[in-house]
């Protein structure tokens, strides 16, 4: 069985960043005001249908303050749990790419200027990218790390219909190959579990991304949260949700069927308590990620075991 340095039997984001900076970084969630195209009218409203009011960024720092203001806030929050005082900027509410270039790029600009801001993480959709956002994003990787953070889900476009995803998969790959050809490393969000998705729909899933040129996944599970589109529809015919040994079980098959370079950001996530519904396993983040550990452990799984690399094209 293998294990990573830090002791995980996957290649942990924890791990990835100390090869980068040499010690332990800490992710700052912030709220630079943007908004989607599928909460403006653009392609619809009320966005992502499991998504919070707060576009998923419940715990980022938002309000009308300054950006060093913000930064300042977000690092109190954690500042007990790391002794560095260097971090990653993660913009995670809403899509963070939307919105004019020239408005975005001298926020990121002086995000990145802060030297306790080691890095820069854009939570962002594929049909936000422009190619001269793209250009731009490469030009600030020369300065500091960026990560691009894409909001896929799912590979199945009937499950995308239902959660008014708002773009086909191919806008995905056309933004994957563009940010590859501009040096822009992508991290890929998948939700387990989501309505309609049986085992073998979340593990093509898995085994489409396993091939794809990417740097890494985060995973979690589908929330229904108080404040979501989604809420009125489970109350109003309730769907089943996994429950924790289940979703447990599924996270860790997907593991070994990805290849080992790629990182693993996330095997779990967990919702605004106050406004979580269902699984309430799931605000036990602690105990899923333990329960998750050991289970790779009894049966003797690790990152990489069952992946099969995709055949050349000749």
């Amino acid at each position: 069985m293998k294990i990573w340095p830090d002791q995980k039997p996957y290649f942990s984001a924890n791990q990835y960043y100390r090869q980068i900076f040499g010690n332990k970084v800490y992710k700052i969630s912030l709220d630079i005001g943007c908004t989607c195209p599928t909460r403006d009218g653009t392609k619809g409203v009320g966005g992502c249908t499991f998504c919070s009011a707060r576009g998923s960024g419940d715990f980022a720092i938002a309000g009308p303050m300054s950006i060093r203001e913000k930064i300042d806030s977000a690092i109190q929050m954690v500042a007990s749990k790391i002794s560095s005082n260097r971090y990653i900027a993660y913009l995670q509410s809403f899509s963070n790419t939307y919105g004019p270039v020239e408005l975005l790029v001298p926020v990121y600009e002086e995000i990145l200027a802060d030297e306790r801001v080691v890095g820069l993480s854009i939570g962002t959709r594929p049909d936000c990218l422009s190619d001269s956002m793209v250009k731009e994003l490469a030009q600030l990787s020369e300065i500091k790390p960026v990560w691009i953070e894409l909001g896929l889900q799912t590979i199945h476009q009937k499950t995308a219909n239902l959660f008014h995803r708002g773009y086909d998969l191919p806008v995905f790959e056309n933004a994957v190959t563009r940010l590859n050809r501009a040096g822009i490393p992508i991290i890929v969000h998948l939700i387990v579990g989501l309505m309609g998705e049986n085992y073998d729909d979340f593990m093509a899933t898995i085994d489409y991304i396993a091939d794809q040129p990417i740097s890494g996944v985060k995973m979690s599970m589908l929330h229904i949260l108080k404040d979501s589109l989604l809420y009125k529809e489970y109350m109003e015919n309730s769907f089943p949700l996994l429950d924790e040994a289940t979703y447990i079980k599924w996270v860790a098959e997907a593991i070994t069927r990805l290849p080992q370079g790629m990182v693993i950001h996330r095997v779990t996530g967990d919702g605004n308590r106050k406004n979580l519904v269902a699984p309430k396993w799931s605000a036990n983040k602690r105990r899923v990620f333990t329960g998750l550990l050991r289970y790779m452990k009894e049966h003797g799984l690790y990152q990489g075991l069952n992946y099969v690399e995709a055949p050349s094209m000749p």
